[in-house]
C-alpha cells in the first residue's frame, strides 16, 4: 500500500487514528482521482492535451473495471473533466449514477498547442529551447500556441481546493494524468515540480485522505487488472 505524507508526519497521522479508536471524529475527507482510460494505439506516446479523443475499445473495457473499486471507496459526489475520454470512463465506471456527474473545465489536460499529436522527439526536434524550459520547470513557459504552465498549475491548484471543500465526505474526478499528478503535489504540500515522480496509469485510482487539509496518498494505480 502506498503510504506518502505531505507536510503531516507520523505522529499527526496516529493521533489521528487514535482518535477514531477513542471514538472522536477526526477532520477527514477522502478525494479519488481517475484517469481516463486508454485511447487508440496510434496516440500513445504523443502530447493528447486539448485533442478530444474517445476512449479506444480496450479503454472503454478498462474503464469498466474500475466500477468495482469505485463502489468500494462509495464516493458521495462525482466530477469529470469536460474532455470526452473521461466523460466516457465516468460513464462505464459509474453505471446508472452517472446522471449525478458534474463537469468542471479545469479538471481538462493541458493544452499543448501546436505540440499536439506530437512525441516529445518531435517537439524537441521542432524546439529545443521550449523543450529545454519546460523540463527545467520554467513558471512563465507556455506550450507553443497553447497553455501556460503557471496558469495550468493555478487552475489544477483551484479545481483541487474545490474538491477538498465540497460537501461530500468522498468525492472522485475523473481527469488526466498530468492534471493528477499536479493534485497529488497540491494535497501533499509538494513543490508541484514533483509530478514527474507519479507514474499514473490508464484506467487507475489514486487515493488521497485529507486530515484538516494535510494530505496523505494512500492509494496509487488502483483498479489495475492484473494484466497491467
Amino acid at each position: 500500500m502506498v503510504r506518502c505524507y505531505g507536510g503531516y508526519n507520523a505522529t499527526d497521522y496516529h493521533s489521528n487514528t487514535r482518535k477514531v479508536v477513542l471514538g472522536e471524529p477526526p477532520m477527514s475527507r477522502r478525494v479519488i482521482l481517475a484517469r481516463h482510460g486508454s485511447i487508440d494505439a496510434g496516440q500513445g506516446g504523443r502530447f493528447v492535451g486539448s485533442t478530444d479523443a474517445p476512449l479506444s475499445a480496450e479503454g472503454q473495457e478498462e474503464a469498466l473495471r474500475l466500477a468495482a473499486p469505485l463502489g468500494e471507496l462509495m464516493p458521495a459526489r462525482c466530477f469529470s473533466s469536460p474532455m470526452l475520454r473521461a466523460r466516457e470512463t465516468a460513464a462505464s465506471a459509474l453505471g446508472p449514477r452517472v446522471a449525478d456527474l458534474a463537469t468542471d473545465t479545469d479538471l481538462r489536460e493541458v493544452d499543448f498547442g501546436r505540440w499536439e499529436g506530437l512525441t516529445f522527439e518531435q517537439a524537441r526536434r521542432d524546439d529545443q529551447t521550449a523543450v529545454d524550459r519546460w523540463a527545467a520547470g520554467d513558471p512563465g513557459f507556455a506550450f507553443p500556441g497553447g497553455e501556460r504552465l503557471a496558469d495550468f498549475v493555478d487552475r489544477v491548484r483551484g479545481v483541487g481546493n474545490r474538491l477538498a471543500a465540497d460537501v461530500g465526505d468522498t468525492v472522485v474526478a475523473f481527469t488526466h494524468a498530468g492534471v493528477i499528478r499536479h493534485l497529488i503535489c497540491h494535497f501533499l504540500g509538494l513543490p508541484w515540480r514533483n509530478y514527474v515522480l507519479f507514474d499514473v496509469r490508464y484506467a487507475s485510482l489514486a487515493v488521497i485522505e485529507l486530515f484538516d487539509h494535510k494530505g496523505v496518498l494512500t492509494g496509487l494505480n488502483l483498479g489495475l487488472s492484473k494484466e497491467s
